[in-house]
């Protein structure tokens, strides 16, 4: 961490939350020469947000709708030049498999949006599906879309290769400071108050704050529709063998007892498994109840594994997560209407990660530019008024 009680209290541009999204615009903007403070609650990587957890997929043709396609595949890119630039190994092409009905919309839209863009993708009937990963027990009607170009991201390894780039570019880091009030001065400049009386000012802002942009953003008058929600997932034992990468893919499923997530065996941690739909909403500065708090922690998991996954063996570990989410599950990113300096990046529902490069850059370009090459039009606030 640089220190930021030192004489320089002014800077290019200031951001709040330096997980994910925050670490990555800092980054893109220090590369472009801006004068950067990230300032975070914590010390990324940590666990108290929502890029708590080893690993994330990351899949291109995009069930959740077709416009997210062009961003999959900058954030791809940027992902692949960042592990080659540090020679870290941060990507694992394990492919990822979605598992649905036929008639599922979200199944149709992967196989839209994968004929659209020209990405590989192998439609594959039940029986075929159990053949080729032996660990799955699909139902007859069921379909499998194969995408071989996807996989596995390292998030906490890429969150700190992001961090050493950026301070080593010149950004400022200042962990385990909570901001604690905003105040905005039309386009000329803003000002942010930490929990150590301190101060600092900036031309631009983002706030990626997770959990807290709401009430950070709330006395500018801006009402962002984000819940935060408690989930869980947990690791499993297997057959020997059985969920290693080359027998079995990461992997989503919507079935009739809910909508799974997972990833194989990676470096011998056993079977990843979680569910992406339900969870419990809390308050923003409540605790986060432990694995097992709820029954259906565990529950809902073994049922799915009993039902499509019968090779999998006793819990290992299990962990409590978060999503911040916005009613139509789709993320918020967007300037402030009475202060366009203001930038917000938030409501990432549990697969925005994947993103993060694409929108670190994206953001640095809108910053510097005025407008970002992907088109982000679909993330604005106002589709909520």
């Amino acid at each position: 961490m640089q220190d930021t009680n030192a004489s320089h209290r002014h800077f290019d541009t200031l951001i709040v939350g330096a997980g994910s999204m925050g670490m990555a615009a800092g980054y893109y903007l220090s590369r472009l020469g801006n004068k950067v403070l990230l300032l975070d609650a914590g010390d990324p990587p940590h666990d108290q947000g929502a890029h708590h957890g080893a690993t994330r997929l990351i899949r291109h043709a995009y069930g959740e709708g077709a416009a997210y396609v062009p961003l999959a595949l900058r954030a791809q890119q940027l992902w692949e030049d960042l592990e080659q630039q540090t020679q870290t190994a941060l990507f694992v092409r394990t492919g990822v498999v979605n598992i649905g009905s036929p008639d599922e919309a979200f199944m149709r839209e992967v196989q839209a949006s994968a004929a659209s863009h020209g990405i590989p993708l192998e439609t594959l009937d039940a029986a075929t599906a159990g053949k080729r990963w032996p660990a799955w027990r699909l139902r007859p009607e069921q379909i499998a879309n194969f995408e071989p170009g996807a996989g596995v991201l390292y998030c906490e390894r890429a969150i700190s290769t992001y961090r050493q780039l950026a301070t080593a570019l010149g950004a400022t880091l200042g962990t385990n400071t909570r901001v604690t009030r905003i105040e905005c001065h039309g386009r000329e400049s803003v000002n942010v108050w930490t929990d150590r009386n301190e101060k600092f000012t900036a031309r631009d802002l983002i706030v990626c704050a997770g959990k807290s942009t709401r009430d950070l953003l709330a006395p500018l008058g801006l009402e962002i529709p984000v819940t935060r929600v408690r989930k869980s997932f947990a690791w499993f034992e297997g057959e020997p063998g059985l969920f290693a990468p080359e027998r079995f893919p990461g992997f989503f499923v919507a079935s009739e007892v809910g909508g799974y997530y997972g990833f194989p065996d990676l470096d011998g941690s056993g079977l990843k498994l979680g569910r992406h739909d339900t969870g419990e909403p809390i308050a923003a500065d409540a605790p986060l109840a432990p694995f097992g708090a709820e029954p259906s922690d565990l529950g809902d998991l073994q049922a799915f594994l009993e039902r499509y996954l019968p090779g999998a063996g006793k819990l290992r570990v299990g962990r409590a997560c978060e999503y911040d989410m916005t009613p139509d599950e789709h993320f918020i990113i967007d300037r402030v209407p009475t202060c366009p300096n203001v930038h917000i990046a938030t409501g990432f529902s549990g697969h925005g990660f994947k993103f993060a490069s694409a929108i670190g850059e994206a953001l640095a370009e809108r910053i510097t530019q005025g407008e970002s090459r992907i088109d982000l039009a679909m993330f604005a606030r106002k589709r909520f008024a």
